[in-house]
């Protein structure tokens, strides 16, 4: 497996990741259009990603669950935007999967038109952390996702999931592949994550990137 670095990241901002994801992280609604969006109140980071990336897996592991992202389970669950409470401090939101060619044309209209909606307007947004299939790399819808968030100025973590599936050095190419294409979009963080949420290679690192947007205890 693809060693991990977590060079960037402080002691004291893992640890602080690791206390934050441990505490209670409760489901609080899903959205099925924008004028069903809860109120703003806490700070938001919002995953997205394409169908099958490994984005329920990843949330999971972030918050130590082994079902979180199914706790809002229930027919057309992927045509919503489902928003969980975490401590308290921070709210993780699920976009749907996009590139799911199994659901009807205009079911994919809809949702792509509130995802769109979401990510441009919401006021406590403070990340979005885009997943990135390490084994297959960018396609195009992700490249399409990327470049909303970078117009709309979201702040924007890449991820490369599934990284114990690949070859250190096919993950290094990737990598530098994808190098470019960062420094181009200014609201993509140049420090790209690799995780595995099936070994843990990573999670603390995300936790604790990710935790420093959380609200005040």
């Amino acid at each position: 497996m693809p060693e991990i670095s977590d060079d960037t990241t402080s002691d004291q901002d893992i640890e602080a990741g690791r206390v934050l994801f441990a505490q209670e992280c409760s489901y609080v609604t899903s959205a099925v259009d924008s004028a069903s969006l809860p109120k703003p109140n806490l700070p938001e980071i919002a995953f997205a990603g394409r169908s099958n990336v490994g984005k329920s897996s990843l949330l999971n592991a972030l918050a130590n669950r082994k079902s979180l992202a199914r706790t809002s389970a229930m027919p057309g669950r992927t045509r919503q935007v489902n928003f969980f409470d975490l401590g308290g401090r921070l709210g993780l939101v699920d976009l749907p999967g996009y590139g799911y060619a199994q659901a009807p044309k205009q079911v994919v209209q809809d949702w792509t038109e509130l995802v769109k909606f979401y990510l441009r307007g919401r006021v406590s947004l403070r990340r979005a952390v885009v997943l990135i299939d390490a084994r297959v790399g960018p396609k195009a819808n992700d490249r399409d996702a990327l470049d909303l968030l970078d117009q709309a100025a979201v702040p924007t973590q890449l991820v490369m999931t599934k990284v114990d599936k690949v070859k250190p050095k096919d993950l290094a190419a990737l990598i530098e592949k994808l190098t470019p294409e960062v420094a181009k979009r200014a609201a993509v963080l140049d420090h790209m994550v690799p995780v595995s949420a099936l070994k843990g290679a990573g999670i603390s690192d995300l936790r604790g990137r990710l935790g420093t947007l959380a609200g005040p205890k």
